[in-house]
């Protein structure tokens, strides 16, 4: 199950939360809500932060989105891995350290 939360930035951006995995339907439920913000003008940031997986449906829609202009942040380091063999720009998740 993936679930998508919008939060908008501005007028001219937006950034997608999501949480779970990105498989089959998932991935072509996750394209056609970008897809849809695309064409409406606004630039589309995916929040990686709580994947846990990405099925071969979810590289090939997110390989797709990547080449249209998505942003990719806040993966950890095995997805942002994957996606870095697609040849896509991802942003690693930054960890914060506890104490001094």
């Amino acid at each position: 199950m993936l679930r998508i939360v919008q939060k908008n930035v501005d007028a001219h951006q937006v950034i997608l939360a999501l949480e779970g995995h990105i498989l089959l339907g998932w991935a072509e439920l996750l394209e056609r809500e970008c897809g849809e913000l695309l064409r409406s003008g606004r630039r589309v940031a995916l929040d990686f932060s709580h994947v846990g997986f990405i099925g071969r449906a979810g590289v090939e829609a997110l390989t797709r989105l990547g080449r249209a202009g998505v942003e990719m942040v806040g993966c950890s380091p095995l997805i942002a891995d994957i996606l870095e063999l697609e040849g896509l720009t991802a942003s690693r998740r930054v960890r914060r350290r506890s104490g001094p």
